[in-house]
């Protein structure tokens, strides 16, 4: 099967693509010594886990079951397992146990959750099954354009900002995290380090400070840190270099373990979404396009963020001499893709290709007007497709 069989609307994974970034990564793990982990909230398709685990160190996860999928589907190839980390705003007690259990490293968002949490995780810490890290709040903003995904907006709930931190590391806490990028370059996290470094200076080793007269030094007995996602790292334009020389800083002067989580990264244009023009509706503006996919359903993102998505052998509107809006079979009135120009007048039965599809599509698809969800499938080459996931009825029903 290849990509004008395929039935649409579909998910198309491009594994060479994938295996492109997978290879980037490895080498900056090489190079630099940080681990990195797999975010999942951009992209969890698990039956991609085997050949991502051969290049990446472990996962991230935003929850328990997350956390669940990256334990029972991420593993070396020699069937070993991956690092497992996981943040969340707040745990519920009756995960905390579980993920004490499958996870290897926890990291709190505040020290009234750390508490919390305590009876059941130190126990765990004590057994030398987990490692407990503190979310903080670097409160410096690197993106003004996506305040929405800015953790350090005013008004953050996200992390611990210096002001509210005890004077040491509480007992048991080996790692900080931070994490305030969005599709971004290097700069923008070489400028969050250095402000952490200065910031948070008290809680590195081997950092000298004064105290006052029978303050007793705060000490610290930080192993690891956790610098986040957000980073575009298999980008054309990105400073890899810039990025590694980084690593090797914070690892030769603090001893520190140093991980990275990107979770666009890792997928970055290795994934397609294929639709069919189901139908052109003349308008007093353009025509459009009825597609048989849906931003609201198939790519939230480009409502949410918002942004146009890359379109193959597309233009912007009026560059190419034909302009359509592309839009969906659901009745939302803004369920709008957006505008397109054209080479060639579009017809019903074409195919179109959404690219860059594989992050934050599938993870964040819905049911919305009951429409079907997209199949997903691996592209091995041009003409080897294998659909690995395809949804019905039974899948919209035992959402409701």
């Amino acid at each position: 099967m290849n990509l004008k069989e395929i039935p649409t609307p579909a998910y198309v994974i491009d594994e060479k693509k994938l295996k492109k970034n997978l290879e980037i990564l490895a080498d900056v793990q090489k190079r630099s010594g940080a681990k990195i982990l797999l975010a999942q909230k951009a992209y969890s398709i698990y039956q991609t886990y085997p050949l991502i685990a051969q290049y990446l160190s472990g996962c991230t996860a935003s929850g328990i079951f997350e956390a669940r999928l990256a334990h029972e589907e991420f593993h070396a190839p020699d069937g070993s397992k991956r690092e497992n980390h996981v943040y969340e705003p707040a745990f519920k007690d009756d995960e905390m146990e579980e993920l004490c259990e499958i996870c290897d490293h926890i990291v709190f968002n505040s020290i009234k959750q750390l508490q919390h949490h305590k009876p059941v995780w130190k126990k765990a810490y004590e057994e030398g099954k987990i490692s407990v890290g503190l979310r903080i709040n670097p409160e410096i903003s690197t993106d003004d354009a996506h305040e929405i995904y800015d953790p350090c907006a005013s008004g953050s709930r996200l992390g611990i900002r210096l002001c509210d931190m005890p004077s040491r590391l509480p007992d048991g806490v080996e790692g900080l995290h931070f994490h305030n990028l969005c599709e971004q370059d290097f700069k923008p996290l070489l400028d969050t380090f250095k402000k952490v470094e200065k910031d948070f200076a008290a809680y590195f080793p081997d950092t000298e400070f004064s105290y006052s007269e029978g303050e007793e030094p705060k000490g610290s007995q930080l192993r690891w840190i956790n610098l986040g996602g957000g980073h575009h790292i298999t980008r054309d334009d990105y400073d890899v270099e810039g990025l590694i020389d980084l690593v090797k800083y914070i690892k030769s002067t603090y001893g520190l373990e140093v991980y990275l989580e990107p979770g666009e990264a890792i997928a970055l244009y290795a994934g397609y979404l294929v639709t069919t023009v189901m139908d052109i509706v003349e308008t007093d503006r353009k025509p459009v396009l009825i597609l048989d996919t849906s931003a609201a359903c198939h790519m939230p993102d480009v409502i949410e963020m918002p942004y146009v998505p890359p379109l193959k052998d597309a233009d912007n509107p009026g560059e190419l001499p034909y302009t359509y809006r592309l839009s969906s079979r659901t009745c939302l009135a803004g369920d709008v893709i957006g505008d397109y120009s054209f080479e060639k007048e579009k017809k019903i039965g074409d195919r179109l290709y959404f690219e860059d599809m594989a992050i934050y599509s599938m993870v964040k698809n819905n049911t919305f007007n009951g429409m079907p969800l997209p199949d997903i499938a691996v592209m091995h080459d041009r003409n080897d497709i294998e659909i690995i996931r395809k949804f019905g009825y039974e899948d919209f029903k035992m959402r409701l």
